[in-house]
């Protein structure tokens, strides 16, 4: 769906900058986590998982949002290609934002250990005990995370070649907005 406005919805944009904040987070602590076992694992596992969850709760908001509110459209004079390659970016970063908690989640089931969001709040399994699907899901989220970063990285990339080198409007859809279009 095309959106009239040039920019996107105003708080399509505040989630947006909010899960960029929390995805950054996510990943200088997952890889925290994988480069020690010291004290500081604990702590860090405790922020892992609530935030991935939250991150989860986000995007299960932010998607119904953005496919109501639809998105500006991209600049007419953009390649065909590079059309095609937003929208894939677009999808595979939702996919991921959706998989990486859910898949995390699955491999804590099938590990036998809890997703403790609060001392109070402990998330139910989703998979049963099982100690190979555990190893099979814990390979497949390093993996996912890994190709989520280079996607962030392809969309930081973009987006600022948008901003400094293009000059189209399309970084400034996603921040200030352009000044027509403001209420």
């Amino acid at each position: 769906m095309s959106r009239r406005s040039p920019d996107f919805h105003p708080v399509l944009r505040a989630v947006h900058w909010l899960m960029a904040a929390m995805v950054l987070a996510m990943l200088f602590i997952g890889v925290g986590m994988v480069s020690t076992t010291g004290p500081l694992y604990p702590a860090l596992l405790a922020l892992h998982r609530p935030l991935g969850i939250s991150i989860l709760l986000l995007v299960l908001i932010r998607l119904p949002l953005r496919l109501a509110t639809g998105a500006p459209a991209l600049p007419a004079d953009l390649p065909r290609m590079q059309k095609l390659a937003a929208k894939a970016s677009h999808v595979l970063l939702y996919a991921s934002m959706v998989t990486l908690p859910l898949v995390g989640w699955g491999m804590l089931s099938a590990g036998g250990y809890p997703v403790q969001l609060t001392k109070a709040l402990i998330l139910p399994p989703i998979l049963p005990h099982d100690l190979r699907l555990y190893a099979v899901l814990r390979a497949m989220h390093t993996v996912v995370a890994l190709l989520f970063f280079a996607l962030i990285l392809a969309h930081l990339a973009a987006a600022l070649a948008h901003g400094l080198i293009r000059r189209d409007g399309v970084l400034r859809s996603m921040t200030a907005g352009h000044p027509a279009s403001r209420p």
